[in-house]
């Protein structure tokens, strides 16, 4: 069914974008095929007011809004959610996979019925294009009375007239040819969705069999990889960051010097030991490049299929411990940068998404925390503690988790429901994924983190930090570390890269292995850093994230207390 002649007339006089909301499973070429048509950066938000974090790609004629991925049975409210918000004269770009058009139509068309849409195959390349299946597709479109086009989503077919400018379809008398045009004039002419389509295509291909599908090498390669990104940013900190903070630090002098001649009490909340220029190389070094290695080897598992490989494999063993393997990509991306990963959680399951968040809170290093953690192994020529320390932390966070999983989240029988075709990574695609990565860390996390800075600069020079550190010191006992501890344990509560505190002086200099471990340990879990803990607030509740920060202290005390009994008796 076609629109309205009125419908049309508002399009073609109106001077605002159509909105377009491209919907489809996880992994079947959404944003590919957003960014083939518009080859625009996306902006990022919440689609409508809703709580979808949607990415917004626009043209001359349309905003397309690449929705996140559905998942039955979990997170298909959530895009309900951002359906409603699509007004009637709104389009619907349904995407569905050329391996597994029936099943993808039979599941999704009941969502966006009676919406005006067309429908993308993409993956067409990994079908035979033959005279017998493009007939199936147009009747398997006349059928539904909605325009269905097949497309290679990552090398849309484009015809250049030529002045070197794409054309649409709009004008032509004979139907266009290339996937462009096609997809632009099935906009031009959407169709009403039906609940379901009588008619099948009766074409199912499954991606071959990798490594990832075997019982027990799957699993292990997939856990190497995700631990990938960990070891590149050890390599850069021992092989670059160590090298070039004394240079940055010296290229800040000037301006450190400079802002200590600010009015009180901005030169403090600037330029002492806790203040934001003072800070700065350690910004710059260590925390920006970590965050962004994370990204981009992120990016590329996304972008060339293996994440969802992983997530494949690695479902089995997670939801043991009450998570799905999508959940433990999120948990991983917290290594870059939490707020991000904490966001992405949206896409989550009802009954995992708070215990994705207390893992992403309690057992992801950020891009604060990992860099000052290897500053300090650094410093006190310890490197060979990064292997013990990330087991420590893997070990734990999984206990955790396991211990706060409702029992609903263990006893779920979600399924990962497809693998995807794995394929050369788009640089573009991937730079898309960094980029989205590091607009949450200067939009979302950056912010804070000045903020947070000027706090503990003030709260530093009004001595509170080293009463707390003198009040708690004595506690240190517990844990087998010295008094001084307190202090690096009380700043990293405040700000993640407070365990650098203790590179300085002679603290770290006089520990023990296993003393240094479980001083950067219990710093790290203690407590989530302010930025964390805000976003947490504003994505679920300010009480939970309370009862969340109040769990995760108890536990941390129990798991680095109980590290520092039996590793002095193993010892």
């Amino acid at each position: 069914m076609q629109q309205s002649a009125s419908t049309q007339s508002k399009r073609t006089n109106s001077t605002e974008r159509e909105t377009v909301a491209v919907v489809g499973k996880e992994s079947v070429g959404k944003s590919e095929l957003i960014s083939s048509l518009t080859g625009d950066r996306p902006t990022s938000g919440n689609f409508r007011g809703t709580t979808v974090r949607s990415e917004r790609y626009t043209t001359a004629e349309y905003a397309f809004v690449d929705t996140p991925g559905i998942v039955l049975d979990q997170d298909t409210e959530a895009t309900r959610d951002a359906l409603s918000q699509v007004t009637d004269d709104e389009t619907v770009l349904l995407v569905v996979p050329a391996t597994d058009i029936d099943d993808d139509l039979e599941d999704l068309l009941p969502l966006v019925e009676d919406h005006l849409g067309a429908v993308v195959v993409t993956f067409w390349d990994k079908v035979e294009d033959t005279t017998e299946t493009r007939r199936a597709i147009e009747r398997l479109s006349a059928d539904i009375g909605v325009p269905i086009v097949p497309v290679d989503a990552r090398e849309l077919s484009r015809s250049i007239p030529d002045g070197g400018v794409p054309t649409a379809s709009a004008g032509r008398a004979q139907p266009p040819t290339d996937e462009f045009s096609k997809l632009m004039r099935a906009l031009e002419q959407p169709g009403v969705f039906p609940p379901t389509a009588t008619r099948t295509v009766g074409t199912r291909i499954e991606p071959p069999e990798r490594v990832f599908e075997r019982p027990v090498l799957g699993p292990v390669v997939s856990i190497v990889l995700l631990l990938l990104p960990a070891a590149l940013a050890v390599w850069f900190a021992n092989t670059l960051a160590g090298e070039l903070d004394p240079i940055v630090g010296v290229a800040f002098d000037p301006v450190v010097a400079w802002a200590a001649t600010f009015p009180e009490p901005f030169a403090t909340m600037l330029t002492n030991q806790y203040g934001f220029l003072s800070m700065g190389p350690f910004l710059f070094v260590w925390a920006g490049p970590t965050m962004l290695i994370f990204a981009v080897v992120i990016g590329v598992y996304k972008n060339t299929g293996l994440v969802t490989r992983m997530t494949t494999s690695l479902h089995p063993t997670m939801r043991r411990f009450g998570l799905t393997g999508r959940d433990l990509v999120r948990v991983v991306m917290g290594f870059g940068c939490n707020v991000p990963a904490v966001i992405n959680t949206r896409s989550c399951s009802d009954c995992t998404r708070c215990t994705t968040i207390a893992a992403i809170s309690f057992g992801s290093a950020c891009s604060y925390q990992f860099p000052a953690t290897l500053a300090v192994f650094a410093a006190v020529g310890m490197w060979w503690l990064v292997g013990p320390y990330l087991l420590v932390l893997a070990v734990t966070t999984l206990i955790y988790v396991a211990v706060i999983a409702p029992a609903a989240a263990r006893q779920s029988h979600t399924v990962i429901d497809r693998r995807t075709f794995l394929h050369r990574p788009d640089p573009r695609a991937v730079a898309r994924e960094a980029w989205s990565a590091l607009r949450e860390f200067l939009v979302k996390a950056l912010p804070v983190f000045v903020l947070i800075t000027f706090v503990a600069a003030l709260l530093e020079e009004g001595g509170v930090i080293d009463g707390l550190g003198g009040v708690l010191g004595p506690v240190m006992g517990v844990f087998n570390l010295p008094a001084d501890a307190a202090l690096t344990v009380v700043l990293a509560s405040v700000r993640k890269d407070g365990i650098a505190l203790l590179t300085e002086g002679d603290t770290a200099a006089a520990l023990s292995p296993l003393e240094v471990l479980v001083a950067v340990y219990l710093a790290g879990v203690l407590l989530p850093c302010l930025v964390t803990a805000f976003t947490v607030a504003r994505e679920v509740s300010a009480r939970w994230a309370l009862k969340m920060m109040g769990r995760q202290a108890a536990a941390a005390i129990v798991f680095a207390a109980s590290i520092a009994r039996i590793g002095s008796v193993l010892l």
